[in-house]
């Protein structure tokens, strides 16, 4: 009887599957290595790559960001930790647990998930994004992974629908973990996605807000996300794509500061559901570093007294707080003065609130009733108050996060290993 059958006959240390070897995929190989809840990982790649499988070997071993997989996982005196290499099946052994790469199929659908006992699958291509799609959908989809053997599709980036007016359906949800988590119900969402790193930093940003002020009292957020380069961009320039409308994509990363869009607030919207009756900004900013990423958030509240009590020292005890109560390491505050060379490789927190930054400023706005109900058509009598004064203070907190390893991938990770328990019992 084989590992993978005594596995899962036992219940115990199932195998995960991983679709996509690019950055979150590779550093999701990394991560569960090193978290060791896996007996065993399946990686599609889809293609043939390199030479030989020794190529797809030195690959995940070596990173430029994050230096080697041995050192990573034990220190910089470790030796390799890659062996046992067979050409034919595709296998080999990641300190010490069996890892089998897939070169025959992209599509969903055909990938042999079944035959190696992979009933989850963390899907890191960013390609299938529509949990609408059906799994015979033209290019694939990720409901192909569960005709193909799989319960569960864990989606490492926000959900796109193409369609517009289509609904999200009933067996898909948005998580982050320790935010909304604990809405995941096994038997009902087969389609999970994970967010997406600037949405996980920004939730734990805004949920220590919400959970102090209300949403009644935070009057508007917005955000603006300071971002490390990416797979998808370009190191040179070079000509737009037939039909390209932003032009900016298909130049020099190493060159440039290039602005370009985040869902970030609209998804959110689904892991905090309150965020949707706050007035809400995203904006996003690539810069030429290889990841260490910041978030820059301005929020405005309405204050409950002429000598505000909303001020800096307020707001970063709420962050310092959470932090403590948390537990977990997700959130992490820190008065150091940091670059972001220094987030890389920070293993654990969603988010690290630079206290030292923080900001406030409070103003007193004048509303004119008499004006806004005139313009209701409400008549006010002649000797009602007319002009009321409202203290407003506008809050900015600066949040770092590791996009890639310590950050996300972590969290991905934790979310992996949680829905994992209710597939493999």
């Amino acid at each position: 009887m084989t590992t993978r059958e005594v596995n899962m006959l036992s219940g115990q240390r199932p195998v995960l599957g991983i679709n996509g070897l690019g950055r979150i995929g590779k550093l999701t190989l990394w991560h569960h290595i090193g978290r060791r809840h896996f007996s065993e990982i399946v990686v599609n790649i889809g293609r043939n790559v390199g030479t030989k499988l020794e190529d797809i070997a030195r690959y995940i071993e070596k990173d430029s960001t994050y230096g080697s997989l041995h050192t990573y996982l034990h220190g910089y005196k470790a030796d390799r930790v890659i062996t046992d290499l067979n050409e034919e099946s595709g296998r080999m052994v990641v300190d010490g647990i069996p890892v089998t790469v897939l070169r025959q199929t992209r599509n969903p659908k055909e990938i042999p998930w079944r035959e190696h006992g992979v009933k989850l699958v963390v899907d890191a291509t960013g390609k299938y994004t529509d949990p609408t799609l059906m799994p015979d959908a033209k290019g694939g989809a990720a409901r192909g992974h569960i005709e193909a053997g799989a319960d569960k599709v864990i989606v490492s980036a926000p959900f796109k629908i193409r369609e517009k007016g289509v609904q999200m359906p009933d067996d898909a949800k948005t998580l982050v973990l320790g935010i909304n988590d604990h809405e995941f119900e096994p038997k009902r969402h087969a389609i999970i996605s994970g967010a997406s790193c600037t949405t996980t930093c920004l939730a734990y940003m805004v949920k220590p807000l919400l959970d102090y002020f209300g949403a009644d009292k935070i009057l508007s957020v917005s955000m603006a996300t300071i971002h490390g380069s990416t797979g998808s961009q370009e190191v040179l320039d070079r000509l737009p794509a037939a039909g390209a409308t932003d032009l900016r994509k298909n130049r020099s990363i190493f060159n440039n500061i290039i602005l370009t869009t985040t869902g970030a607030a609209k998804t959110l919207g689904l892991v905090i559901p309150a965020m949707n009756t706050i007035g809400f900004i995203a904006e996003s900013v690539r810069v030429p570093v290889s990841t260490g990423s910041l978030i820059i958030l301005v929020a405005a509240m309405r204050d409950e007294s002429e000598n505000p009590v909303i001020n800096r020292k307020l707001i970063n005890s709420i962050y310092r707080d959470a932090g403590q109560k948390d537990g977990r390491g997700f959130i992490r505050f820190t008065e150091e003065q940091n670059v972001s060379s220094d987030i890389i490789g920070m293993y654990g927190p969603a988010t690290i609130i630079e206290g030292n930054e923080t900001h406030t400023r409070t103003a007193v706005v004048s509303l004119d009733l008499r004006a806004l109900l005139a313009s209701s058509g409400t008549q006010v009598p002649a000797d009602a108050l007319t002009t009321v004064k409202v203290p407003i203070t506008q809050a900015v907190i600066y949040g770092w996060y590791d996009n890639e390893l310590g950050s996300y991938t972590n969290m991905l990770g934790g979310l992996t290993t949680k829905i994992a328990a209710s597939v493999y019992q």
